[in-house]
C-alpha cells in the first residue's frame, strides 16, 4: 500500500505537451505507423541526408568580389571560405534572397 502512494502520480505528464500528447492517444488522433521498417529506414536517409559532409567545389569569382569577400570576412574574423560558405547556405535555405 505504501508503495501505490509513493508512486502516485509517477505517469502523470510533466508538462503541457506531454498531457496534449497523452489526450490524443487516448483520443484516437495518433495511429500506428503502417509499415514501420519502411518508416524507420526514412527517416534514416533524412538524417543521414541532414549530417551529410561538406563537399569541395570550384567557383568562379571576379577578382573585386573576391577582394571584397576576404575583407569583409577579415572584419568578422572569420576566413572568406567560410563566409562564403555561409552565404551559400542562407540562400539554400531560403534566408536571403539574390537578385539579377
Amino acid at each position: 500500500m505504501k508503495e501505490k502512494a509513493r508512486h502516485k502520480g509517477f505517469f502523470e505528464p510533466l508538462d503541457d505537451q506531454e498531457r496534449d500528447l497523452r489526450e490524443a492517444i487516448e483520443g484516437g488522433e495518433l495511429a500506428p505507423v503502417p509499415d514501420e521498417e519502411a518508416e524507420k529506414e526514412k527517416l534514416v536517409r533524412a538524417a543521414r541526408a541532414t549530417l551529410a559532409k561538406n563537399r569541395h567545389i570550384s567557383i568562379r569569382l571576379s577578382e573585386k568580389d573576391l577582394f571584397r569577400l576576404r575583407a569583409k570576412a577579415g572584419e568578422l574574423g572569420i576566413p572568406y571560405q567560410t563566409l562564403i560558405g555561409s552565404i551559400l547556405h542562407q540562400y539554400a535555405e531560403g534566408k536571403v534572397k539574390a537578385s539579377f
